[in-house]
């Protein structure tokens, strides 16, 4: 919380807390966006780990998705919620790859951190992050090969090559029906 108090600006801190600034502040929230990556991360692959988490309540949930891992744990800091609006995002305009999209965000945390080590402005690291981007989305496009509706051959090898993922098993048979 915030006060102005003769012209200047007085920040209202909880009893014990203490306010960083700067490089220390940015550190601290790569930090923690890795950190949120890791926990989901051990849930990827063929060896990939579930989580066993209780609740406040003394539920108790088993899982190896990401959002759900992310959805049922307590999370404050801004940095850790960012993580977890990039899970729900993923989940719903694609509805997988969550724990890859988390995973992901917290590896361009850690490299951040390692570009700030070595005292590259944060605004040219975004700059940075900004034309991979461009270059990614540029070679996608020229790879991708468009697809008509219509087309039944390629739709069905498509859905026989797609993995039925409890998440999408509803889509892939609707899918599969229409062809």
């Amino acid at each position: 919380m915030t006060k102005q108090v003769s012209g200047e600006q007085m920040y209202v801190l909880p009893e014990g807390s203490q306010r960083v600034i700067g490089r220390d502040a940015m550190r601290i929230n790569i930090a923690i966006g890795y950190a949120v990556a890791n926990i989901v991360k051990t849930t990827l692959g063929p060896k990939g780990m579930d989580k066993m988490l209780v609740s406040d309540l003394g539920d108790i949930v088993i899982t190896n998705d990401g959002a759900t891992i992310l959805e049922e744990m307590n999370i404050d800091h801004p940095a850790a919620k960012l993580m977890v609006e990039i899970a729900k995002t993923q989940d719903k305009e694609v509805g997988d790859g969550t724990t890859t999209s988390v995973v992901i965000a917290g590896n361009l945390f850690k490299k951040a951190g390692e570009l700030l080590d070595q005292n590259i402005h944060p605004t040219v690291i975004i700059k940075g992050y900004e034309l991979a981007a461009q270059k990614a989305e540029e070679v996608l496009n020229k790879t991708a090969e468009p697809i008509k509706a219509d087309d039944k051959e390629v739709l069905t090898k498509l859905i026989l090559q797609a993995n039925p993922h409890y998440k999408i098993e509803y889509a892939w048979k609707k899918l599969y029906a229409i062809v």
